[in-house]
């Protein structure tokens, strides 16, 4: 706990086998009260792994998406009757070493959410970003600036911190069960008037750490600008998409998800 908060780590996780153990490891023990991770159908053996680490595994039967997993992520941590909920890749492409500075900025009211910017330092190129990512990261971000109005470094990585509030109350059952699905949330974050406060981050880019392929970033990019037209266009009150909608559903923490129990031999 940080401030009488009750800290959850989520991995979503997908053939995460090989960088799962040094990333759990690094994982301050002390202030993380449980750890969870989904393992979205992986061919090698995340969950596996997982198990031997003690760690509350929940496995899908069939691949549900980055944004599917995520989702069963949120559902476990708040039945876990979690405060703070960080996300955190299996992959070892970010440092679970800044885990207690990024709950401190939430558990002690200064920011509803927290992001680890890639951006705010050089590190993404040296840490090994391919040129083209970073030209497209920050086209992107400067892009989603100018129609969400905001100032982030940047809205593409993927090791971040929200209050339970946020996940309650956002209708992220309604939001892409793709990788665009961090991208909508961040938008609806903004919309419903929360927070987002940075910490900079070093990354590390490696063969075994996951990363789209140029096909599916090209998606993603052109699903990013949509998302922020989208936000534009809802916050003027001239059309809302369905996540912007009101009575967009939420998560349903009610819904059973399959656990693989540590216990199952």
């Amino acid at each position: 706990m940080i401030n009488g908060k009750k800290i959850v780590v989520i991995m979503p996780a997908y053939n995460a086998e090989k960088t799962l153990e040094i990333t759990y490891n690094e994982i301050y023990k002390d202030f993380v009260d449980k750890v969870i991770l989904v393992d979205d159908n992986s061919s090698d053996n995340t969950k596996d792994v997982s198990k031997k680490l003690n760690i509350t595994t929940i496995v899908h039967n069939e691949n549900k998406g980055y944004g599917g997993n995520q989702k069963s992520c949120y559902t476990a941590a708040l039945k876990e009757g979690a405060d703070i909920v960080i996300m955190l890749h299996p992959d070892y492409q970010y440092t679970p070493k800044l885990i207690p500075a990024m709950a401190s900025m939430i558990a002690f009211g200064e920011y509803d959410a927290v992001t680890a910017s890639r951006m705010l330092t050089n590190s993404a190129l040296k840490g090994g970003m391919p040129l083209y990512k970073y030209v497209a990261n920050k086209f992107l971000t400067a892009f989603q600036n100018f129609f969400l109005g905001q100032k982030l470094s940047e809205y593409h990585t993927g090791f971040r911190a929200f209050s339970r509030a946020i996940l309650e109350n956002l209708p992220l059952a309604e939001c892409n069960d793709d990788f665009i699905f961090d991208n909508e949330m961040l938008a609806l974050i903004y919309y419903y008037g929360y927070t987002i406060g940075e910490i900079s981050c070093p990354t590390k880019y490696f063969p075994e750490a996951s990363s789209i392929n140029f096909k599916r970033s090209t998606k993603y990019g052109f699903g990013v600008l949509n998302v922020s037209i989208k936000y534009f266009l809802a916050h003027l009150g001239l059309y809302k998409s369905k996540i912007f909608k009101h009575g967009a559903k939420k998560l349903n923490i009610d819904s059973k998800l399959q656990y693989y129990h540590l216990s199952d031999e």
